[in-house]
């Protein structure tokens, strides 16, 4: 009997495991709402790279430049998004690192016209260790330990709240994509399916638990994630984020 009682029990607690962790792994595809399209990933574990330029020095522009570039090195693009503001060449607006090389410098100039501007901008990082972080640019001190970087604007939520000038009911909407960090470490980045104002955009990464987040870009925003049948993959753009696998 109490043989049959300890077998019965383990069973119990695996099954309980067995459950808790399907639901952690679930809940990366919750995060979806009617109006967003998110992506967790966990760069510790998922490769996260940014890329603006191949090994020809051409930009690769969009997501499907970069899949088929992939495609050739035997990877799989998994997730790809537009990363940051750029200028009429497509050259990077602000701060870029990419493999721990320094191809935009840090901009800390604060009124010109325009979101980046926007104050308190931003830099979003991920270090040698993949560590993930949001900052304001004024908070951001050093490139040293630092794999990638992309300086944007405006932040979307700082320490906790929302960015002091969005507005609640604002008639000021377009498609935007951000990204932010989750209070697991993990990213979340997200775009809207449909134009949305700022206050709206940034309460989303709040409400998920993220700190920190950062506005990307604007109406012209794209995202590739074939695993939720999204496969967005025009644009001209600068910087590009991408999540790969190895084949």
């Amino acid at each position: 009997m109490i043989l049959k009682k300890l077998f019965f029990s383990s069973r119990l607690i695996l099954l309980v495991f067995f459950l808790s962790f399907c639901a952690k792994e679930e809940s990366k595809e919750q995060r979806d709402t009617p109006r967003i399209v998110a992506f967790e990933v966990n760069p510790k574990k998922e490769q996260v790279d940014f890329y603006w330029k191949n090994a020809q020095g051409q930009i690769y522009g969009n997501a499907k430049n970069l899949k088929t570039q992939l495609q050739k090195e035997n990877k799989k693009l998994v997730f790809a998004m537009n990363g940051g503001m750029y200028k009429k060449d497509q050259s990077p607006l602000g701060l870029y690192i990419e493999n721990e090389k320094i191809v935009s410098s840090l901009v800390t100039r604060e009124k010109a016209y325009g979101n980046f501007y926007l104050q308190p901008n931003g830099v979003f990082y991920i270090n040698k260790e993949n560590n993930p972080v949001i900052c304001t640019t004024k908070a951001f001190k050093s490139t040293k330990n630092v794999k990638y970087a992309t300086q944007s604007g405006p932040m979307l939520v700082i320490d906790g709240k929302l960015h002091n000038k969005f507005t609640k009911g604002s008639k000021s909407v377009h498609i935007r994509n951000g990204v932010g960090v989750l209070p697991n470490g993990n990213l979340l980045f997200a775009m809207s399916k449909e134009r949305i104002n700022f206050y709206d955009f940034a309460s989303f990464f709040k409400e998920n638990g993220c700190k920190n987040a950062l506005y990307l870009d604007g109406f012209v925003s794209r995202t590739y994630l074939p695993s939720k049948n999204y496969k967005q993959e025009d644009g001209n753009f600068g910087v590009m984020i991408g999540v790969v696998k190895t084949n």
